[in-house]
């Protein structure tokens, strides 16, 4: 009996570390991000993809309002962070990482003035000191102000889009750039 409840917990304690949280660093950018630069760790995205950008963030948007579930990958239940990017990305048959943390690797890191609609925009946790992701969403728009797409926990909760402003401008961790 007490082996079970050790499995179990040990399962559970497992989960709970693979989410949306990570254990890797990643090199926090200010707005004057450093020249694009791949990756030598990019794992799924190796080569830019050919995904029209609008048709992209025009699927994104129809998650708008699903509620924010821990983990989850299924709009019905509701949606985390990465489980969003995930679920967005295999729409247009690309199976992207599914825990925000392997997408510190992934991609071009490209400035936040290049930013355009349909790349990724990566964030770290509670801790923004740590240079840890833990958050991310998709590009909306980046005219007159920079707009993202993204599963929130907080007092937003669930799909919505933000303005890259206060909480988001202090845990900014990078843009990474995954389509042509």
């Amino acid at each position: 009996m007490k082996v079970k409840f050790f499995i179990l917990c040990f399962l559970f304690a497992w989960l709970f570390l693979i989410s949306c949280n990570s254990t890797k660093k990643s090199t926090i950018n200010g707005p004057a991000a450093k020249p694009a630069k791949v990756s030598s760790k990019a794992r799924v995205f190796l080569r830019p993809l050919k995904i029209d950008r609008n048709e992209l963030v025009r699927y994104a948007k129809t998650f708008l309002g699903t509620p924010y579930k821990y983990g989850s990958v299924d709009p019905g239940r509701g949606l985390d962070c990465s489980g969003f990017v995930y679920l967005v990305f295999k729409n247009f048959k690309v199976k992207p990482p599914r825990v925000s943390k392997d997408y510190t690797y992934e991609g071009v890191e490209i400035s936040l003035k290049d930013a355009r609609p349909g790349d990724i925009i990566l964030f770290t946790g509670s801790n923004n000191k740590s240079g840890i992701v833990g958050h991310m969403g998709i590009i909306t728009e980046n005219k007159r102000k920079l707009k993202f797409i993204h599963a929130a926990s907080g007092n937003d909760i669930g799909v919505i889009i933000s303005d890259f402003e206060g909480y988001y401008k202090i845990h900014f961790v990078k843009v990474i750039r995954v389509l042509i």
